[in-house]
């Protein structure tokens, strides 16, 4: 509040009663909230106060464990995950993938890589019959299937890396999914995956 301070002579005090009255009145009003007053009588408004800025909205769920932060990224991926087995489901896997890996050593060292000579190594040194079904998917025999790699997204074209891609089925549960090329080979047990049985499924869906 600004307080006003007036000097009147006697014979004046009765006339400027009033006009002083009205003075303090418009005083009042002048030193409401929000001014600020100075010496030379003019004023500012005071900057009005900022509301606080709302909280962030939140962030899309993003599974644990995820580096990259992708929201969903376990449910995106679902189709990568293979079926539990039993113990001795994966007993019986564990020993095809000791019979198979000698073979995929051998044939690397050989530099043969390719799915025909694959097949063939593992159709005639370990008795496994290649898998067959109808164009329905109803399976007619075998537990052995070798394909050529997946073809993957390389300086704006799709290309077909050399060597093979193996999944074998152990019984209905089991799989040993396998791979052989230029660079390395490989030999893993799992449960059948949801979409691609043994076949390893590709990255990308």
């Amino acid at each position: 509040m600004v307080r006003m301070v007036f000097t009147v002579t006697s014979t004046r005090r009765r006339r400027l009663g009033v006009a002083a009255s009205a003075l303090l009145a418009g005083a009042a009003l002048v030193s409401g909230c929000g001014e600020q007053h100075h010496s030379s009588g003019g004023t500012r408004s005071t900057p009005a106060t900022s509301p606080s800025p709302s909280s962030p909205a939140p962030s899309p769920y993003v599974e644990p464990g995820v580096v990259d932060g992708a929201p969903h990224n376990g449910d995106n991926n679902a189709y990568r995950r293979p079926r539990d087995m039993s113990p001795a489901d994966e007993e019986a896997a564990q020993a095809e993938a000791a019979r198979m890996e000698p073979v995929l050593k051998r044939l690397h060292e050989d530099k043969k890589w390719d799915p025909e000579s694959v097949k063939a190594a593992l159709t005639g040194k370990l008795g496994y019959e290649i898998r067959r079904t109808t164009s329905g998917g109803k399976l007619l025999g075998g537990e052995l299937d070798v394909q050529e790699m997946r073809s993957r997204y390389e300086n704006d074209e799709y290309v077909t890396p050399e060597g093979a891609s193996i999944g074998l089925y152990v019984g209905d549960h089991a799989c040993v999914t396998a791979f052989v090329q230029p660079t390395n080979y490989g030999v893993q047990t799992n449960g059948p995956f949801p979409e691609t049985g043994c076949m390893e499924p590709p990255t990308g869906h």
